[in-house]
């Protein structure tokens, strides 16, 4: 689909004349994608400013853009998955067993490492920070910031639980119920290890983890989770807590593991952009999620 401007207008208020049927979160895809281009270039902003005879196109998802200028065969070099790249953000997709960033052991292989390299393979200077960790059995969208005004911004929007995270599961067993939520308060102690703790115990931290089944069969289940807290095993404790353990934790009792990991995955994460403060949303299919 090919345009031109004839009036100055806001990008978004464009698509939406074009597009009037569909909903502003499936228009702001169509840009975070890559799919908008104006006069030949690739554009991500949705308050960006469409002049008078600007060359409008919209690419068919066939022949999306990749979030980037490097060719192909050095994103492969990379090592790393990107769902979505521009000047402040950088999304990829955490594989299992991975750790997001080095510990005090100073880990090499880390994904943090992964993605600095790349981006230093584009300009030297080049640096990333960590928005957010999934834990290392945990595979995923993971957010990461090209500066430091942004990495404030959104770690600011995850302490005031402003960041829309949903996770998917396969447990073992079936819950009791097809939906809930699970609160518990969390202790970490100097070992790493993680256990439930009273309300009023002072290292205590609230999880708060929402939960519903998507598919069933006699022997596992299929969750979506969406959690409030970001703590630390918050979902493998509470799939634990309802006593269907996640599928390969055999840290919090599972007794199977056929895939040969732990079965969960960060799936979709929604926030607002540091740049442009509007919301974005990034998705990732479970690689575990047909049963």
């Amino acid at each position: 689909m090919k345009k031109t401007i004839t009036e100055p207008i806001i990008l978004l208020e464009f698509l939406k004349l074009q597009f009037p049927q569909t909903t502003n979160n499936k228009l702001r895809k169509m840009l975070s994608e890559g799919r908008v281009k104006i006069n030949d270039s690739v554009v991500f902003k949705a308050k960006q400013t469409l002049e008078l005879n600007d060359k409008f196109e919209l690419l068919d998802r066939s022949n999306k853009i990749l979030q980037t200028d490097k060719p192909l065969k050095e994103l492969k070099k990379s090592a790393i998955e990107i769902i979505y790249e521009d000047d402040d953000l950088l999304v990829v997709e955490k594989p299992a067993k991975l750790l997001s960033v080095a510990t005090d052991k100073l880990e090499q292989n880390t994904l943090h490492g992964k993605c600095v390299d790349y981006l230093k393979q584009q300009d030297s200077k080049s640096w990333c920070y960590i928005v957010h960790r999934l834990d290392k059995e945990t595979s995923g969208i993971m957010l990461l910031s090209k500066n430091k005004q942004s990495k404030d911004y959104l770690q600011e929007q995850f302490s005031q639980r402003q960041v829309y995270r949903i996770y998917h599961a396969m447990v073992e067993g079936q819950p009791l119920e097809q939906s809930g939520t699970v609160e518990q308060h969390l202790m970490e102690d100097k070992h790493l290890n993680i256990r439930t703790v009273n309300s009023k115990h002072k290292d205590g931290k609230l999880a708060i983890t929402h939960w519903e089944v998507i598919h069933q069969t006699e022997e596992a289940s299929l969750i979506r989770v969406m959690i409030e807290t970001g703590r630390r095993h918050q979902i493998r404790m509470a799939m634990k807590e309802l006593g269907c353990p996640i599928i390969g934790d055999k840290l919090h009792e599972a007794e199977s593991n056929p895939f040969g990991r732990i079965c969960l995955h960060a799936t979709s994460l929604e926030f607002l952009h540091p740049a442009t403060d509007e919301p974005v949303r990034f998705e990732s299919q479970p690689p575990f999620a047909k049963i």
